[in-house]
């Protein structure tokens, strides 16, 4: 019965094609049917999205990426760097453990659970730890992905604009794609291109963690499908795939992102709400609200 309904909320998804409810219908799933650690969407966890990320890079030009790129890149690095101090200083005033501190600085300045994950093991970060600021992160997604969409139609932003915006203000890659794929085709590359710039910085980023916690080599890996996204786009630029393919690719990209996102929310777990504590919430909170308008306010008039 469980998997009947699952592969009925995932046909729902992709039939009316929205990203917030692609996620939502995943976390009813999963309220309601609790499944186990290891049921199938909790083993792929994000390599669907992962996946229609690359398929996305198919549908965009070398030289509209390095122009997209070139307009914002110097704020997205400025909004790295500021977003991450900004968080390790709130940490310290609400006298938040300094490990949930830099775990949540790293998300909110980069991309999210990706790169909390990618740097737990080096600031030896305990699982509850973990656990708290990947729980807080994924509420806050859930909510840009259903909030974004809608303030931007309200402010009348562009497809352009809506694009860089989600890209700059929303934490992990899975939301900000999301968001701006329920904006419009176009927001979505904007956005894909410029959360790269982001995430790029999770390499300095580990640098620094390594060097300030233990001072030795690590492990921690770069997220590999932002490899091949770049690889994606570099083979359209040669190739000069023509509007059939790029079609194709971009009717794919969006069954493989939407499916994603209900794979994510599919992971949803309401035990693990019980477990935040107040002060990371409301750092967390605090540090975005002061993002959101800051990065509206860079795309509108910069």
């Amino acid at each position: 019965m469980s998997n009947f309904i699952f592969a009925l909320l995932v046909l729902t998804s992709l039939f009316f094609s929205n990203a917030a409810l692609a996620i939502f219908l995943g976390i009813l799933y999963a309220y309601f049917f609790k499944p186990s650690q290891n049921f199938f969407t909790r083993r792929i966890k994000t390599i669907p999205l992962q996946i229609g990320i690359v398929l996305l890079g198919a549908t965009i030009s070398l030289p509209y990426a390095l122009d997209v790129s070139s307009q914002y890149l110097p704020w997205i690095s400025l909004f790295v760097i500021v977003s991450f101090i900004a968080g390790l200083i709130l940490g310290k005033i609400l006298g938040i453990h300094h490990r949930v501190a830099f775990l949540l600085s790293s998300g909110a300045a980069i991309c999210g659970g990706t790169a909390m994950a990618a740097i737990a093991p080096i600031i030896k970060a305990k699982p509850q730890e973990l656990l708290i600021a990947m729980t807080i992160v994924f509420l806050l997604n859930a909510v840009a992905i259903l909030l974004f969409p809608i303030i931007g139609s309200y402010l009348e932003m562009t497809n352009f604009e809506f694009g860089a915006w989600s890209a700059l203000a929303i934490h992990d890659t899975s939301s900000v794609i999301g968001s701006a794929l329920t904006y419009g085709s176009e927001s979505a590359q904007v956005a894909a291109t410029l959360k790269l710039g982001r995430t790029i910085w999770l390499i300095p980023l580990i640098l620094i963690a390594n060097w300030i916690f233990n001072k030795q080599t690590t492990t921690a890996k770069f997220p590999r499908f932002i490899i091949f996204f770049i690889v994606a786009i570099t083979l359209n630029t040669l190739l000069n795939f023509n509007d059939e393919i790029i079609n194709f690719f971009k009717i794919f990209s969006k069954i493989f992102l939407l499916f994603g996102l209900f794979c994510i929310g599919s992971q949803f777990n309401p035990n693990e709400i019980k477990l935040i504590d107040g002060k990371p919430l409301l750092m967390a909170l605090i540090l975005w609200a002061a993002v959101i308008p800051s990065a509206y306010f860079l795309i509108k008039y910069f």
